[in-house]
């Protein structure tokens, strides 16, 4: 099979189009044919960082396609079924093998592109605000890069429960972008103070949450904007600042800031039924995912090379 493969860590210029094995699926374990890979922030981050010592990697979290092989003990899916996947890696590839929980089918009038979003995208925005956010009607919340996928759904999934959403973005005509899904007031991190803004916006009360997907120095700014006993829940590090931040601002107003990684729920019952009813969520049309710009597989250094410009509102996709 064909796949978008790196030997070295480094650019988006590091892929390699390639033949590799097939992957093999064990008797716990889901095989599909690729139709559509969400490309998330976390596999750019991979293929920057995470090295592999010289090895053949398929970098990659997020696919959507048909089941091809079921393992033998999987009584539940059968081949030629339409499903979402979430693995630790392999979504840059024609085929992919994961672990039978993380695989749910989807919805008929769910397409690939759009199921492909749902596992890590949307079931992060989701944990983020109401497992560990714990976002309650009536609530303000900011999200941090809200033109990024996550921010898209945050700023969805909370207009839905009753919370005036704010949100970070890079320009004007980005955040314009974001009024039809519910943005309430959106903040030019290029060209506004964004901690004076969110005080002015809040009458200097501050926000009761912040999702901040893009860490190092921006973290410190998403303390400073939340209020007294604000929450504030760290998803990420897309700005690729890995420096140490001072947390001195959250004792004063009794704050607290909480990590998230998806990854660490996924086994859980509770975290397949909320991934299980984002997707029922997408198929009555109450959350929708921008699909930016659609690449083939071959292209993958060109797609990371687009959400690295940081012009992207919503997700790139990649066609096998």
């Amino acid at each position: 099979m064909k796949a978008a493969v790196y030997h070295q860590t480094g650019g988006p210029e590091v892929f390699r189009y390639e033949d590799v094995a097939e992957p093999s699926c064990g008797p716990k374990e889901v095989k599909i044919d690729v139709m559509a890979i969400s490309v998330e922030g976390g596999d750019v981050l991979a293929r920057a960082y995470i090295d592999t010592g010289g090895k053949s990697h398929i970098v990659g979290y997020t696919a959507a396609g048909v089941v091809s092989e079921v393992g033998a003990e999987v009584s539940d899916l059968r081949v030629g079924q339409r499903v979402t996947t979430l693995g630790g890696a392999g979504s840059h590839a024609e085929q992919r093998v994961v672990s039978r929980f993380a695989c749910w089918v989807l919805p008929d009038s769910v397409s690939f592109e759009q199921g492909a979003c749902i596992p890590v995208t949307c079931g992060t925005a989701h944990d983020a605000l109401f497992e560990f956010g714990r976002l309650q009607a009536g609530e303000t919340v900011l999200v941090q890069g809200g033109a990024g996928g996550v921010g898209i759904a945050c700023i969805q999934l909370a207009k839905q429960a009753g919370a005036t959403v704010y949100a970070t973005a890079s320009s004007a005509e980005r955040l314009a972008r974001l009024a039809d899904l519910g943005l309430d007031e959106g903040i030019n991190y290029t060209t506004q103070d964004l901690t004076q803004e969110v005080m002015r916006l809040t009458s200097r009360k501050g926000v009761n949450l912040v999702i901040d997907p893009v860490g190092g120095k921006v973290l410190e700014q998403s303390i400073a904007s939340a209020g007294r006993r604000g929450r504030i829940v760290s998803v990420g590090t897309a700005s690729r600042d890995f420096s140490k931040i001072d947390v001195g601002g959250l004792a004063p107003g009794n704050k607290s800031l909480t990590g998230v990684f998806l990854g660490a729920e996924m086994a859980t019952a509770r975290a397949q039924e909320m991934i299980g009813g984002l997707l029922q969520q997408m198929a009555a049309g109450t959350l929708n995912m921008p699909i930016d710009r659609t690449y083939p597989l071959a292209q993958a250094a060109d797609a990371h090379a687009y959400i690295e410009s940081r012009q992207a509102v919503g997700r790139v996709i990649l066609i096998p």
